[in-house]
């Protein structure tokens, strides 16, 4: 009996050595009021073409780094339900800081390849601090995004590459020679 006392202490001990905080990846449910995110015209609400991921760093400001899988908006309503998500290496109750990028899949499978592209819509929310949830026995339940505020994305703009900019002042300083003589 002592042995499968001491099995049974010794199994939730390690359970809990490894439980990690978590976090409900949704800007609409548990935040009143619920934050939806916008298009570049600052009123379009993003639909299922736009995809959200969460970001994580232990200090504010960064360097953030993405949690779990990308997931895409419910129709057009500029909502992401993406669900409980764990926080890997982050205690449960620890505070962490988050974001939310957004961006068009069509630009890309990621914000940071989305962002690389002219024309593209793309966006990041402000930082915010949460505590995460999964303390205690039976662990309590993961933390709601507080802190997430709405936001709109930009459009990435068109920038020529250096070499066209230097071709073009090539050109310009041969026509400017030519007519010189």
């Amino acid at each position: 009996m002592k042995k499968t006392i001491l099995t049974a202490l010794c199994a939730t001990a390690a359970v809990g050595a490894f439980a990690q905080g978590t976090v409900v990846f949704s800007n609409l449910s548990g935040l009143s009021p619920a934050q939806p995110i916008f298009d570049a015209d600052g009123t379009t609400k993003l639909n299922n073409t736009f995809e959200a991921q969460l970001l994580e760093s232990s200090t504010a400001g960064g360097p953030y780094t993405a949690v779990g899988s990308p997931v895409a908006f419910t129709g057009s309503t500029g909502y992401v339900i993406g669900g409980q998500v764990a926080l890997t290496g982050v205690a449960a109750g620890a505070t962490e800081f988050l974001e939310v990028a957004a961006w068009n899949t069509s630009a890309g499978s990621s914000y940071a390849a989305a962002s690389q592209v002219p024309g593209a819509h793309v966006g990041v929310s402000g930082d915010f601090s949460v505590a995460t949830g999964g303390v205690g026995s039976p662990p309590s339940p993961p933390s709601s995004l507080t802190g997430l505020k709405s936001f709109s994305l930009t459009i990435v703009p068109n920038i020529p590459e250096p070499s066209t900019i230097a071709l073009g002042a090539l050109g310009l300083g041969a026509l400017m020679l030519r007519r010189r003589k």
